[in-house]
């Protein structure tokens, strides 16, 4: 045995023995493909300095690997590698943050997480998130996602930092290189919405692209009751430098869910292509994504029970009251392509540019509950058509300064996204008069008949842009361990809506807002920050309709207010934060007018959101980690109409979120790993009044991993139980839409690095 071969078993079995791994199977293990780094030598940064930009920094991701002429080959342990979770991220017009050094609560979940957990939906990622609830949206199987108590929309999910580009109603993560999740506001950050949501917090998906050592990588997956599939994942860098980079990726899943009746068809591509130099930075991803449902178990309409209904009981977790004929398909082409370059070491100019087309058809069945006692209710059939041609743009410059003791970072530029809607229905005529049960469901053949617009050729029936400018200044000072960032962004929303039919204009709305942040960073120690912020949401307004005295008023943005104080501490392999925050945000509303008998239509309406967030990442002791946390949220309806309701909890939002992953490598087993995972969700008002709620539910998934060599190439074996014991609960009632939590589901895969 040569003495570089004798040298390197020895690092692998003394690693193992401490819980690191040897970096030949760590490849597969966790999902990470450098385990051996080529890092340059540096002087450490001070503790409160922000994150370096891009012209300091000159490359990122593979590039590091390339900068310098003299390295130390350093062997990083695994334990790096296994922080499936770390702080920082995309802040949009802050750029790229280390979350110690930002006034603001952001977290990101890597591509280890998603492959080792055999995630199959962006809400299985989220599944890890203890500030985040999964929920579904109205007769389809589209996940929102619940964040400090309020909706994020699928549409509203970024890629690459921009809106309208991301599936809108499913989304496949094996495409992506990190799950950021932003908690609070971020009408400045990111610019308002597309679809009006992103007030309690939004979500930033970051593509995979090309690594700094090459990857081939195979998987196969099987998901119970009988899901089978695939994934393919290459990664190759070429040229001088190792400039250029190309990544592909390909994951595929065919067959029936562990509800009964229910067959999931997915497919996702994605290609992903870099250039670097020392100045420059290029990459263009683009991606193709197929998702299909049959037989679907969508979420429940209670909105028409009586306050004096009870929380219905739970069903058989695999229960399906879907129709055997209901079905969504959802196909979306969509990609993104980013330039930065640097203009010396002080500024940064970048753009992006992203584009999505989607096509959505459905034929849908939507149970609405009227009796919670008996689970008596109706059942109707709706068939949709909708086309999405969405795009959207960003730009600035990013600039560093010095006056006197002072730093500056200032950023400047400005955002736009261009939004056409195409759509057409059918609906049964008979709608809701089929009668249905959710603990004894029937099945019916639909009839739809009545028609808006052209199932065929459907025409545009909205159309939307979204515009902005922002500025901001980070100054710091006192050593680089203060920092107070001060800006604002102007947004400008343009709404059409147009007939089904006829496609005359039905609604014009344009109005603009200025959107101010203020947030301070301190440094008491060199691990450590405490910070605060105010901030704003914003979402379009209303134009008044006919029925109302003031018809025709065109209402400013809605503006939500945040205010949040917090802590951090990071040292690496371990990282703790903490959160206040209190967000109001305005409703719609209606009152009398004067003694006319008229409704005057208001924006008056209020509700108020308090809670505290604490979250855990990292490694406990060696070879044990753990990452989530708790989060404790007091939501109110502070102005309803009439009074009535004025102090009382807002509907589906828990009281409580708790969540607790953890993983043990199994010290006497070389390459074996434990994982387990609970899942808590306290009590959910079930109606305005407060007159019943759900229960408060745990759920708990256990698994393991096994890595081993075999032709000398490292495999990973993986299994997972989630829902063990096949737990019944409600998992929300979010928007009046009832959502059964999933069943007992077993999952297996196994990965071959080549």
């Amino acid at each position: 045995m040569s003495l570089r071969a004798l040298c390197l078993s020895t690092i692998c079995a003394s690693s193992l023995l401490v819980g690191i791994g040897c970096p030949a199977i760590s490849r597969a293990a966790t999902g990470e493909v450098n385990p051996v780094q080529q890092k340059e030598e540096k002087k450490p940064a001070s503790p409160a300095k922000a994150q370096p930009s891009q012209a300091s920094a000159k490359n990122t991701g593979a590039a590091d690997a390339t900068e310098g002429k003299h390295e130390d080959i350093v062997v990083t342990a695994a334990r790096k590698n296994r922080m499936y979770v770390s702080s920082g991220g995309d802040l949009g017009a802050l750029g790229k943050k280390k979350g110690l050094d930002v006034p603001f609560n952001i977290r990101s979940y890597n591509s280890s997480l998603i492959l080792n957990q055999q995630s199959q939906t962006l809400g299985d990622v989220l599944l890890n998130d203890p500030t985040v609830r999964t929920t579904m949206g109205y007769g389809n199987y589209a996940q929102l996602f619940q964040i400090r108590g309020f909706t994020l929309y699928g549409d509203d999910v970024a890629i690459d930092g921009l809106y309208g580009v991301t599936p809108r109603q499913l989304v496949s993560p094996q495409l992506y290189d990190s799950v950021q999740v932003l908690n609070g506001a971020s009408a400045f950050l990111n610019g308002a919405a597309p679809g009006g949501s992103a007030i309690g917090g939004n979500v930033n998906l970051i593509p995979k692209r090309a690594a700094a050592t090459d990857i081939t990588r195979i998987t196969g997956d099987y998901t119970s009751s009988g899901q089978g599939g695939g994934a393919f994942d290459i990664s190759r860098r070429f040229g001088k430098d190792h400039a250029f980079g190309f990544r592909f990726n390909a994951a595929g899943m065919d067959g029936e869910t562990a509800i009964k009746g229910e067959r999931h068809d997915d497919v996702a591509l994605g290609a992903a292509f870099d250039w670097h130099n020392d100045d420059t930075r290029i990459d263009m991803n683009m991606n193709y994504q197929k998702q299909q449902v049959f037989g679907g178990r969508s979420a429940i309409i209670v909105s028409s029970l009586t306050t004096d209904m009870p929380a219905p009981k739970a069903t058989s977790p695999s229960e399906n009251w879907g129709q055997r004929w209901a079905y969504t398909d959802l196909s979306y082409l969509f990609g993104t392509l980013n330039i930065e370059h640097d203009f010396g070491s002080h500024i940064t100019a970048y753009g992006k540019f992203g584009a999505q087309s989607g096509n959505e058809m459905g034929n849908y069945a939507t149970t609405t509950l009227t009796n919670s006692r008996t689970g008596d209710g109706t059942v109707g059939a709706m068939a949709d058509a909708y086309n999405v041609m969405n795009e959207a743009t960003q730009g600035g410059v990013r600039a560093h300064v010095t006056t006197g003791p002072i730093k500056h970072e200032i950023n400047a530029g400005g955002s736009a996204i261009w939004e056409e809607s195409d759509s057409a229905y059918a609906y049964d005529p008979s709608w809701p008069a089929h009668p249905g049960n959710i603990y004894h469901p029937t099945q019916f053949t639909p009839s739809e008949t009545a028609l808006g617009g052209n199932m065929n050729n459907p025409t545009r029936v909205a159309w939307n842009k979204l515009y902005s400018l922002f500025l901001s200044d980070t100054m710091t000072f006192w050593h680089d361990r203060i920092a107070l960032t001060g800006g604002f962004r102007y947004q400008d929303i343009l709404s059409d809506s147009f007939d089904y039919n006829t496609t005359k204009l039905l609604t014009h709305y344009d109005a603009a807002a200025f959107s101010p942040v203020i947030g301070l960073v301190i440094h008491p120690i060199k691990h450590a920050s405490l910070y605060f912020n105010r901030i704003q949401g914003l979402s379009a307004g209303q134009t008044v309709g006919s029925t109302y005295i003031n018809a025709g008023q065109v209402f400013a943005p809605y503006q939500s207010t945040q205010y949040e104080v917090g802590a951090k501490y990071d040292v690496g392999r371990f990282a703790a934060g903490v959160a206040f925050f209190q967000t109001s945000m305005p409703q719609a509303m209606t009152e009398p007018y004067g003694n006319t008998g008229q409704m005057l239509y208001t924006q008056d309406g209020r509700q108020r959101n308090r809670g505290m967030e604490l979250t855990f990442n990292g490694e406990i002791l060696r070879g044990l980690r753990f990452n989530g946390g708790l989060t404790l949220i007091d939501a109110k309806q502070m102005n309803t109409e009439g009074g009535t309701y004025n102090g009382k909890t807002v509907i589906g939002i828990p009281n409580y979120t708790i969540n607790g992953n953890l993983e043990y490598d199994v010290p006497f087993v070389k390459g074996l790993t434990l994982v387990g995972r609970v899942i808590s969700t306290g009590k959910q008002q079930f109606n305005n009044a407060n007159t019943a709620h759900l229960p408060a539910w745990s759920r708990f998934d256990l698994g393991a991993r096994y890595t081993f060599l075999a032709a000398k190439k490292p495999l990973t074996a993986r299994f997972e139980v989630d829902n063990i014991g096949n737990q019944r609960y409600w998992a929300s009632v979010y928007q009046s839409n009832l959502v059964m939590g999933d069943p007992e589901t077993f999952k297996f895969s196994i990965s071959a690095d080549l």
